[in-house]
């Protein structure tokens, strides 16, 4: 990854007007989240629009609408779409996430979300901006995610470990239960530094499962690969 650009196998993103750069999150996310059955979805917080093509690409069917709210970063996931080969399934809309009113439900929304609820703020603005992601929360992202959920549809984001709980708290106040939740651990013997979780609208039995990221001397997993082998270039 260089200051200005990542290149996977069939996409590149530039992210050098984006305050959150390309990062294991995100690719962990847009490979990990439930695509199969979603027809129309919704990225909340595109960044740089990494995540939405990651879905086009794993689903020929689906038809992404990638919201931001920063103007530069929403402009460069524009960019990083048209030169794509998805450009004719995924839209970048500017706005708000708690002002979107679309015309239709979605069948899965994904976010990497702000993760420093309760942090000082960074100095860097539009950084701060991503991070914190002004008034988008937990509670006000499950809040308008449930407004605009269709009938069997589904939530999955990407936490912070020791965020999860706060997280999975606003889902259940808003009627969203967790369905899968996948722990990511460095390598085994550190602690898990990041939680997958997918949540729908009905109570079913959670499925728990890990991911390893690195083996202890260090090299790739075979389960991290196989996850990720679509769009790495080196997998």
């Amino acid at each position: 990854m260089s200051h200005t650009s990542f290149t996977f196998k069939q996409f590149t993103i530039h992210h050098d007007r984006c305050a959150m750069k390309v990062s294991t999150d995100g690719v962990l996310l847009g490979a990990w989240a439930p695509v199969e059955q979603a027809v129309r979805v919704l990225d909340v917080g595109t960044g740089t629009g990494l995540i939405a093509l990651q879905i086009a690409q794993r689903n020929a069917l689906a038809h992404v609408t990638a919201v931001e709210i920063d103007a530069d970063a929403a402009m460069q996931a524009q960019e990083n779409i048209n030169a794509s080969p998805w450009r004719e399934r995924v839209d970048v809309i500017r706005t708000d996430f708690m002002d979107f009113r679309p015309d239709a439900r979605f069948d899965l929304i994904v976010s990497n979300p702000p993760y420093f609820v309760n942090a000082l703020k960074c100095p860097d603005e539009q950084r701060s901006l991503a991070r914190h992601g002004g008034g988008l929360n937990y509670i006000s992202l499950f809040r308008h995610s449930r407004e605009l959920l269709a009938g069997e549809g589904k939530v999955s984001v990407i936490v912070p470990s020791e965020m999860a709980g706060l997280a999975e708290d606003a889902a259940w106040a808003h009627e969203l239960y967790p369905e899968r939740r996948t722990r990511i651990y460095t390598k085994e013997g550190k602690p898990s530094r990041r939680v997958l979780i997918t949540f729908g609208l009905k109570l079913c039995p959670l499925q728990e499962d890990a991911i390893y990221i690195h083996t202890p001397d260090g090299s790739y997993t075979q389960e991290y690969k196989e996850l990720t082998r679509d769009f790495y270039l080196n997998f």
